[in-house]
């Protein structure tokens, strides 16, 4: 068994400059000068989902976030692992998850994927998003580039970077001390809400 945190990162803007940055000056200016206006030349989606045994980061990058990406990325996962092993992906309910088209591909692979939703406005539980905003802090936070294709290769070379020493994520607080009932299976780690 496995145990996939999952989620989108829509609307990522590939923003470039419009002026080039003013280097410092030596006794005049001490940091970089940056004109605020930009180049917007568009954004792209993140697919991304986290394995919660190893910590090995998997990911699809489009310039689009509908069914037919959402089945591509399932079909990556799926060729990821051995046909043995059932892919559990926690994951919240938006409709590309349970499409009609989603639906048909998880019916060509039966036993093999078992979707966890995570409850209404607590993406905090997925631990995905513990990783996205990280990379919104560090990676993302005022990154300039010249194209899409500038951001989906810098965006790639973040995760890849990330994957040559994979870290298996550990909550910082225990679960089943919190309120609201939230409880983990100590067997499969599954959250059951």
């Amino acid at each position: 068994m496995v145990i996939v945190s999952y989620d989108e990162k829509p609307g990522l803007q590939a923003i470039g400059n419009k002026y080039p940055d003013l280097m410092p000056v030596s006794g005049k200016y001490a940091t970089i000068s940056r004109d605020p206006e930009y180049v917007r030349h568009g954004t792209i989606s993140l697919l991304a989902g986290i394995d919660l045994l190893t910590g090995t980061v998997y990911y699809k990058i489009f310039d689009r976030h509908r069914s037919i990406e959402f089945i591509e990325f399932l079909m990556s996962l799926d060729s990821a692992y051995p046909k043995h092993i059932k892919i559990i992906i926690i994951l919240d309910n938006v409709r590309v998850h349970t499409s009609k088209k989603t639906l048909e591909y998880l019916k060509t692979v039966p036993q093999r994927f078992h979707f966890v939703f995570t409850p209404k406005h607590a993406s905090w539980l997925n631990i995905i998003e513990s990783l996205f905003s990280k990379m919104t802090r560090s990676m993302l936070r005022g990154i300039r580039v010249s194209s899409k294709e500038e951001l989906k290769e810098r965006i790639s070379q973040y995760i890849d970077g990330m994957n040559e020493t994979p870290t298996i994520f550990k909550w910082k607080y225990k679960m089943d001390k919190m309120a609201g009932g939230i409880v983990v299976d100590n067997d499969s780690g599954v959250l059951i809400c």
